[in-house]
């Protein structure tokens, strides 16, 4: 897992949560790199189970919620970081419909060897998509942030229903549908 995922996931800790919290559970973490990350490093995606592990136990949150809540911070990391990426986009659902067409393609020139989920278009038209994301990682709740994220920055509405199509949640189907209110 790219090393900017857990630079950034500390910031959002220390930010919400306070340097002390980061340093709590990364002090309880079981962590071969011991915590020290570089936006371009690579390190073991078992190192960010179990800083959300201990993060979750902390808080009383639940792994899910916490990953939503990442997603929310990374999304204006994107933003800020890639901007064109996201406005040569008009619509939410056409953006959310290339991530594996155009906005993987453009990570992986940035990152060669990260590990991405996929999203397949199932169907798509102006008001509506269906995606299947697969991951082994199972950070389905990361994905519908980023997607939530995605209409508010589009000044738009949406219902977003999720189907876990295994159980482990590595692979699950959303229903994405704009809505008027």
């Amino acid at each position: 897992m790219k090393g900017i995922i857990f630079t950034e996931f500390l910031e959002l800790v220390e930010n919400k949560f306070g340097l002390a919290t980061v340093e709590e559970i990364i002090e309880k973490a079981d962590l071969p790199s011991k915590g020290s990350y570089t936006a371009v490093g690579t390190y073991s995606f078992s190192e960010m189970l179990e800083l959300l592990k201990q993060l979750s136990e902390k808080t009383k949150l639940s792994i899910d919620d916490l990953l939503y809540t990442y997603a929310t911070h990374f999304f204006n990391v994107i933003l800020e970081s890639y901007p064109k990426l996201i406005e040569s986009y008009k619509d939410p659902i056409d953006l959310l419909s290339s991530v594996e067409d155009h906005i993987h393609i453009e990570v992986r020139k940035i990152y060669p060897d990260a590990e991405l989920p996929t999203f397949e278009t199932l169907e798509k038209s102006k008001e509506h998509l269906i995606m299947l994301y697969r991951s082994s990682r199972a950070m389905y709740s990361f994905g519908l942030g980023l997607m939530d994220e995605t209409f508010k920055h589009f000044d738009t509405k949406a219902e977003i229903l999720m189907e876990k199509i295994k159980h482990d949640g590595t692979e699950v189907k959303f229903s994405i549908t704009k809505t008027n209110g």
